[in-house]
């Protein structure tokens, strides 16, 4: 399996995902078509299938195009909303790409139809590979809730946060590096905090992907991730930061999804002060997390 790291529009990711026996090639979040299409030609292979993660336009802009240029292309996802869709998938189904098993993962939180796609080969050296889109980015996560905060808990404790630690994450963003200056903000004593964020940093510098994380480092660094103990025998405890009291004690928060809540919005909060949107983005943001004060409560 090799995987094609496309960066497209201002910050997203797109995938292109190839079976190098057979050919087949697998697309994730289509927004720029003809940019995959080339891509695509040059690698030699057949496009057959789109996986799309959700809904929104940054991810699903190009589907329709390219079903236009490509007719009989499928288009796979968990929302009806999801442009150009041919197939709707469920939470456990799993697809196979020539030696390329896939495991659809249902994970709402940023979108109630959020799909997760999970990867591997059999008997194949290779780690396998997690397609988060917006549910799960290096060091963050789709923080702005279409969903309830335990639904999202759900989807990154119970379901993403159980994968092999060996996963590879392969998210639908570019964020890594205002991910990490909130990670430290809220866990300033993390040292693994502080070596990803030197390490991306430089990577910015030279304008090069931060993807893929591992699920392994995504524990010891994202904050998202730590809002309880997760159970991870595979990696040793030794090996990890303390797990929960830093992050609790940030939000002021106990209860896992309680604290996962507190950390979107301060999330957001610290997003509208690093990089201010247009007045009325930051007017809806401010509505959606309750960030607007009250006459009485100026």
């Amino acid at each position: 399996m090799k995987v094609k790291v496309i960066p497209v529009l201002e910050d997203n990711y797109m995938y292109l995902i190839i079976e190098e026996h057979t050919r087949e090639a697998v697309a994730v979040d289509v927004a720029v078509p003809k940019r995959l299409l080339e891509i695509a030609g040059r690698e030699g292979v057949s496009l057959t299938t789109v996986l799309t993660t959700h809904h929104h336009w940054d991810h699903t802009r190009g589907n329709a195009e390219l079903v236009h240029l490509r007719p009989g292309l499928a288009v796979m996802g968990a929302d009806e909303r999801i442009s150009a869709l041919t197939r709707r998938l469920a939470h456990g189904e799993e697809l196979r790409f020539g030696a390329i098993h896939v495991r659809c993962l249902l994970t709402p939180g940023h979108t109630s139809g959020h799909m997760s796609y999970f990867l591997w080969e059999d008997e194949c050296p290779d780690p396998p590979a997690l397609f988060s889109g917006d549910a799960l980015s290096v060091a963050g996560c789709g923080w702005h809730l279409e969903d309830t905060a335990q639904q999202m808990y759900q989807s990154l404790a119970k379901i993403l946060g159980t994968l092999p630690p060996q996963t590879k994450v392969f998210c639908g963003h570019e964020h890594t590096l205002s991910n990490l200056e909130f990670a430290q903000k809220v866990e300033p004593c993390n040292n693994h905090v502080r070596a990803k964020l030197s390490w991306a940093q430089k990577r910015d510098d030279d304008d090069i992907p931060t993807v893929p994380s591992t699920l392994g480092e995504e524990l010891l660094y994202n904050p998202f991730l730590r809002v309880t103990q997760l159970a991870s025998p595979t990696i040793p405890q030794h090996t990890l930061p303390c797990r929960e009291d830093p992050v609790r004690e940030f939000t002021g928060q106990v209860a896992p999804a309680q604290v996962l809540e507190v950390l979107c919005r301060e999330r957001a909060r610290f997003q509208l002060a690093l990089e201010p949107p247009q007045p009325q983005v930051r007017a809806l943001l401010a509505l959606q997390w309750g960030l607007l004060s009250t006459p009485q409560e100026k």
